[in-house]
């Protein structure tokens, strides 16, 4: 099983981290995942607001909440599948695996975990602005290394 690749979108849908991790996928400009990131971001936003209505008697007395909307999780093709995480302040977590990829979720938090650790407890790194870490990256190829050598 493969991991293909990596990329961060600030909460306004900007790049601020792009990686690949194994062949596999083609080679894509900057400007490409620029244009990516905020595409996604956009069809990201758009799918929250698609949620199906719910009648008030279906829903019972114990609900007096509904969950928010979480937009595209999932994207399959034969190809690849891309998952996406997205944190409570808005960032979004892109993971392009192999189709048949298992533990993809677990994959992508432990990734977030990394990314807490190395990116958000650095004093120097300023929100929403590219991540250059080298501690971050370095831990990031220690964890997806064994996952693509199996």
């Amino acid at each position: 099983m493969v991991v293909y690749a990596l990329i961060i979108i600030n909460k306004a849908g900007g790049l601020i981290y792009q990686r690949d991790f194994a062949e596999g996928l083609n080679k894509l400009s900057i400007n490409d995942y620029l244009v990516l990131a905020g595409t996604f971001h956009g069809v990201h936003a758009i799918s929250t607001r698609l949620n199906p209505l719910h009648s008030s008697t279906a829903r019972s007395s114990t609900d007096s909440r509904p969950e928010p909307p979480s937009g595209i999780e999932v994207l399959e093709t034969e190809n690849f599948r891309l998952q996406c995480f997205s944190t409570l302040t808005g960032t979004k977590f892109l993971l392009f695996t192999e189709p048949d990829q298992p533990n993809v979720d677990a994959i992508i938090r432990r990734i977030y975990e990394l990314y807490a650790d190395y990116v958000m407890k650095n004093p120097f790194y300023q929100i929403e602005m590219p991540i250059r870490c080298e501690v971050f990256d370095r831990r990031l190829g220690q964890y997806l290394r064994p996952l693509n050598s199996r």
